[in-house]
């Protein structure tokens, strides 16, 4: 047991003051400090995280338009070449235009290197010129490499172009040559934006601008020295391997991330100002500064009024609560005040007796309903005596059920459909089965075992069994006609036999279930596999227990996998009135 001493609350009222203040401002100051710290580390990994996303989002979209107009001039070299003019050429140029606003124009080389066709947005077209383009670096690098991306080139010293080559599949084809105009990649580049003043924008390898958010630095030309900073901040990011900080065109310092665009050597940055980008970190310092004053004013006034107090009985309730909250019942709360902590302490000890028992009866129920009906398991349960589901051997009644056509159907339907079906089915014939109080083993996909008179002795158990079997089928074909509705051929049939078995649990530690095991299991087994769509199927030990209280046909005797003799055999004749003879 453990005792609290009390004390003069002056003798104390120091200490605990000293305490409790330094408990609470010490912790603050540190989720202060550790706070601006982490703000900064976690503010500073996201931003690098988000610049690389858009810088490599922002490349994909950039090759996909450059794809995009390769794909589009490879099939314009896919027809031969015929002698003299070839209309059908023309046409798929002058197609070709329209769809691709990008494209200024088109020159056709057959392929022999002659230039056969040009056609252009700002110049007139030419036919059959007669050119020898066959020493022409865009003919060469097409013909070695399929594709070959020019170098960007600055017309009148200003919009940037860009040549592209694309040859056909075959020599005779010959080739394609475009002009394309760089300044629609404009709004790709100005879509992105990261925060207030976040931008983006695009450098060839010399380090050309040939995309910014601002149309006039790439109108500007090769030569602007504005790209001067952002050369130098693409050349930091390939040297550090990932983001970096540098300067930009405005002089502000920044953090920027670079994607590659495959293909045409361009390089795609994305950067922020670093002010902007840790602005959060800033705000976030501002707060905790404060909460960090307001907080030790609250310890002091609260150190002060707690420091005359005694605190072990509350720390003892607390630990106490939580473990018994975490399940330790029989943990107990030990206090020797005679106040109204210990009452408090008494109180939570009689709850964990209670819950331990209430737990332990909880369990008992939850393992007996697996396999019993639910008041079955309220029954057994009540009267306190489990060995009831010991190993014995005892007559009792097995009836297997399952779908017909059930493999069909699950190999056509939807997983959805599927489910469906099996959860409207075993909801109600496990209701069947709860309702006549029977032992239900398991559900095995579409089946499933029921036992009679085991584990609890029932009267008459033969017949029991028949109308639970009945009520099944009654189920079963209540649920077939709406499936046949929703065109699922289904059916549903039974079979039932009597006779010894060995009834108890198995598995292991871990996992247990009552079953049955015997000849008798077998034989209803196979009753179930021989009957029909709505049919119910006993043998003959069933068949004369039930005595002429159940209408009956005898279908004679079978042959049966697994038996060495021929098995009579009884169909349920639910047609007829009660009390007719088999």
């Amino acid at each position: 047991m453990i005792c609290t001493r009390l004390r003069p609350p002056h003798s104390l009222f120091g200490k605990y003051f000293l305490v409790l203040f330094a408990a609470v401002v010490v912790p603050l100051l540190a989720a202060g400090a550790s706070e601006a710290w982490f703000g900064y580390r976690d503010q500073r990994a996201h931003l690098d995280a988000q610049l690389g996303a858009e810088a490599r989002l922002a490349a994909v979209r950039i090759q996909d338009f450059i794809e995009g107009i390769k794909d589009q001039l490879a099939w314009a070299v896919q027809l031969p070449w015929e002698e003299g003019p070839d209309e059908r050429h023309r046409i798929d140029a002058v197609r070709l235009l329209r769809r691709v606003p990008a494209v200024t124009s088109l020159t056709l080389v057959d392929g022999n290197g002659w230039e056969r066709l040009y056609v252009s947005r700002v110049s007139l077209n030419r036919t059959e010129s007669g050119i020898d383009r066959s020493g022409d670096p865009a003919v060469a690098g097409a013909r070695s490499a399929q594709v070959w991306y020019g170098p960007v080139t600055f017309h009148r010293g200003s919009e940037p172009f860009m040549t592209i080559a694309v040859a056909g599949n075959r020599a005779a084809v010959g080739i394609v040559i475009a002009e394309i105009n760089l300044k629609l990649i404009w709004d790709v580049i100005a879509s992105i934006r990261i925060g207030d003043s976040g931008r983006a924008f695009v450098l060839d390898r010399p380090g050309r601008i040939i995309a910014h958010p601002d149309i006039s630095m790439v109108l500007r030309g090769e030569d602007d020295p504005a790209a001067q900073p952002l050369r130098a901040l693409r050349d930091v990011i390939e040297a550090q391997g990932g983001a970096a900080m540098g300067k930009d065109t405005a002089g502000r310092t920044v953090m920027a991330a670079m994607a590659p665009v495959r293909g045409v050597d361009w390089s795609v940055l994305v950067h922020q100002p670093i002010a902007e980008a840790l602005r959060p970190i800033y705000d976030a310092l501002w707060r905790t500064g404060g909460l960090l004053l307001g907080g030790a004013i609250f310890a002091g006034a609260l150190a002060y009024w707690l420091a005359a107090r005694m605190t072990r009985p509350i720390r003892l309730l607390e630990e106490g609560a939580r473990r018994i909250g975490a399940g330790q019942f029989d943990h107990r709360i030990e206090i020797a005040t005679s106040d109204e902590l210990a009452r408090l302490a008494n109180r939570f000890n009689e709850m964990a007796g209670e819950l331990a028992l209430s737990q332990e009866r909880s369990e008992r129920i939850s393992r007996l309903k697996r396999f019993l009906a639910p008041q079955v398991a309220e029954l057994i349960d009540g009267a306190g005596d489990g060995s009831v589901l010991d190993s014995q051997r005892v007559d009792v009644a097995v009836v297997f059920g399952d779908l017909r056509g059930f493999t069909a159907f699950s190999a056509r339907a939807t997983p959805e459909a599927i489910m469906g079906v099996l959860g409207e089915y075993y909801e109600a014939l496990g209701a069947v089965v709860a309702r006549h109080e029977g032992t239900l083993t398991n559900f095995s996909g579409d089946g499933l075992m029921v036992l009679v008179n085991a584990p609890v002795p029932c009267p008459d158990p033969a017949l029991r069994a028949v109308e639970m079997a009945i009520d099944m089928q009654r189920a079963a074909q209540a649920l077939i006609r709406e499936w046949r509705e929703q065109d699922h051929a289904l059916g549903f049939g039974a079979g039932l036999a009597m006779g010894p078995a060995t009834v108890g649990r198995v598995g292991s530690e871990s996992r247990l279930d009552y079953t049955a095991v015997g000849s008798v299991v077998n034989l209803a087994s196979r009753l179930c596999s021989c009957a029909e769509d709505g049919q119910v199927l006993i043998d003959a030990v069933a068949a004369g227990q039930v005595d002429g209280r159940v209408p009956l046909v005898a279908l004679g005797a079978r042959e049966l996998k697994g038996f060495d003799e021929p098995a009579e055999i009884y169909a349920v004749d639910d047609g007829k009135e009660r009390g007719a003879g088999v």
